[in-house]
């Protein structure tokens, strides 16, 4: 069949999305429809309220001081955005696959494909950050339990490698060495070697993705049960923290409230962000949902208020009770309580981050597979992907490819790179799906969804926002905008070259043109405000993150292309169809 560059860009229509889910329901490959607007909300709460609140929150304080409040507010808010292009999506195409799904029906097979690929980092390799969080989460309850896991055991490869680099780095510097830096290094010196390789690995983080992989493989209704049990437990550890933690506030911790400026709370955008990632996984349940059109907007919304809400309580009750500066550990919220002497509640906290990061993982597993076998049926992977098992109802091969993604790398893995690349492939799916939108608020045939995106014209509003947004920043910060420009300015501040800070701006410079854009084309075409803030204030998140992120990202991209179009477009079903 010969290649025409047209099929790149054919988009799948309802009807045909709906007539091959009715097609594998007949052939005996449906999947099993029990969940409800409860189950959806609790699988929400399951995946953000995990190892964002028990991990990577301590740090994003630490950088913040208790201004990251103002982060805990802009992050939803962005979400938001993003969560009701989703609900739209959901309404109107009622099957797994969340954005990857989405994107096929708004932009076409070649976008559906990146998105798809990127998704892997938001689910598999966001998956790798859980396992860690729930090893190092584990070994805290064994501890306080009087029990210890060795630490070439419990560790990953390359987390203890950076940080033995650093630690020589800073003594060859004469720079000052935290005391984790010193842990690093001697573990590095001390565990046991392979020649001159240190044996160095992460076996609980391996063990757990096994057994949530196993629980994802036997059923959908056995994980809903095991996911709504534990969404209960940690919340009521977590109301707790919060009731407890509201009588020893000290006000004086919240001073200074911004230590570090806006530019300390917008360093923690990564590790805000990743504890928000995970209300969309509910969407790749589609096809296990009773009514999916109705339940799955209800679900997505009322799990991002509900952990929104929880977040600013617990950042504002975390920062009263001890300095900021404190918090910057890998157990912060248990070490916070211990510094008062409450031993006994770190105990329980300790248990309850070990089972809100296995809930997570076990969202975050049943989501991959979900995506895997939803473009397995379009012919952009190998027929394996699409395979149900006939008893469990569950995607089987993907599901265990998904297990062995996630265990393998979390035993070697340094999570810290592994979540701000989860962090930018997320944001980089939430553009597309709030650009889908726009794209079919122009295409009136398809059928009309139960729930839409509010339609608010963006022609006079849009320029509004960013003139106010100029006034706020030259009131705020008189000189920011110019100063962003001098780039010899930025060059001497940090110490860099001028092209190493011409390079570190370009995803600024990117940025702007693309709020250029979006604003001619709101005034020329009226377009719907809610999703361009979407697309706008997830490509602003994305600026907060490293150039070399945006770099391993691109590299990401052109991997997945090479296998799109070494075995995806040969055996696209759509191009067979349309042939």
């Amino acid at each position: 069949m010969a290649f025409n560059s047209k099929h790149l860009f054919q988009r799948k229509s309802h009807q045909q999305i709906l007539d091959r889910l009715e097609e594998d329901a007949h052939a005996g490959g449906g999947m099993n429809k029990v969940l409800t607007v409860r189950d959806l909300t609790a699988l929400g709460i399951a995946a953000i309220v995990g190892a964002g609140i028990f991990s990577t929150v301590g740090k994003a304080c630490f950088d913040g001081g208790p201004g990251v409040i103002f982060l805990f507010i802009i992050t939803p808010i962005v979400c938001a955005f993003s969560a009701l292009c989703y609900a739209e999506f959901a309404s109107r195409v009622p099957i797994s696959g969340s954005a990857y799904t989405y994107s096929y029906v708004a932009f076409g097979e070649l976008t559906a494909w990146i998105i798809g690929w990127a998704l892997i980092m938001e689910y598999a390799i966001g998956n790798v950050v859980v396992a860690i969080s729930w090893s190092s989460n584990l070994k805290t309850l064994l501890q306080n339990l009087g029990m210890n896991i060795p630490d070439y055991l419990s560790m990953s490869f390359f987390e203890v490698k950076s940080g033995n680099t650093e630690f020589m780095r800073l003594t060859e510097s004469h720079g000052t060495i935290t005391p984790d830096l010193t842990a690093y290094h001697n573990l590095w010196v001390n565990a046991p070697h392979l020649g001159s390789i240190p044996i160095i690995l992460n076996f609980p983080a391996l063990v757990i993705t096994f057994l949530i992989t196993w629980l994802a493989f036997v059923g959908i209704k056995e994980s809903r049960t095991g996911s709504n049990l534990m969404v209960a437990f940690k919340l009521l550890v977590v109301c707790a923290v919060i009731a407890i933690g509201f009588f020893h506030i000290k006000p004086a911790n919240w001073t200074p409230f911004l230590p570090n400026g806006m530019g300390g709370v917008m360093k923690g955008v990564s590790a805000v962000f990743f504890a928000y990632i995970g209300f969309d996984a509910i969407s790749t349940t589609a096809e296990e949902c009773k009514n999916p059109q109705r339940d799955l907007p209800k679900g997505m919304m009322y799990s991002l208020i509900a952990c929104t809400v929880l977040y600013i309580l617990l950042a504002l009750v975390l920062t009263g009770m001890t300095k900021y500066t404190n918090l910057n550990t890998e157990s912060f919220l248990a070490n916070a309580f211990n510094s008062i002497g409450m031993y006994w509640l770190g105990g329980i906290i300790a248990l309850s981050a070990v089972v809100a990061t296995t809930s997570v993982m076990l969202v975050f597993q049943l989501g991959q597979p979900r995506i895997w076998m939803s473009m397995s049926r379009d012919g952009l992977l190998p027929p394996a992907f699409k395979r149900v098992h006939p008893k469990f109802k569950t995607p089987s091969f993907a599901t265990i490819v998904t297990g062995l993604l996630v265990g393998i790398p979390a035993m070697v893995m340094d999570s810290n790179f592994v979540t701000d690349l989860t962090s930018i492939g997320t944001l980089f799916a939430f553009i597309l799906v709030c650009g889908g939108i726009l794209v079919l608020n122009k295409d009136k045939s398809g059928p009309r969804p139960k729930f839409k995106v509010p339609y608010i014209n963006g022609r006079f509003l849009l320029p509004l926002i960013f003139i106010a947004i100029i006034v706020i920043f030259q009131y705020a910060s008189p000189g920011t905008l110019s100063d962003f420009f001098n780039l010899n300015g930025i060059a001497k501040a940090e110490n860099i070259s001028y092209s190493d800070a011409f390079i570190e701006r370009i995803p600024y410079f990117v940025f702007l043109i693309i709020c250029s854009l979006m604003l001619v084309f709101s005034i020329l075409r009226k377009l719907s405000l809610i999703p361009v803030l979407g697309v706008l204030s997830c490509f602003y998140l994305m600026t907060q993150l490293a150039v070399v992120n945006w770099a391993w990202f691109a590299i990401w991209l052109l991997i997945g292309l090479a296998i799109y179009f070494g075995y995806g477009v040969k055996h696209s079903n759509l191009r067979k169809l349309n042939a």
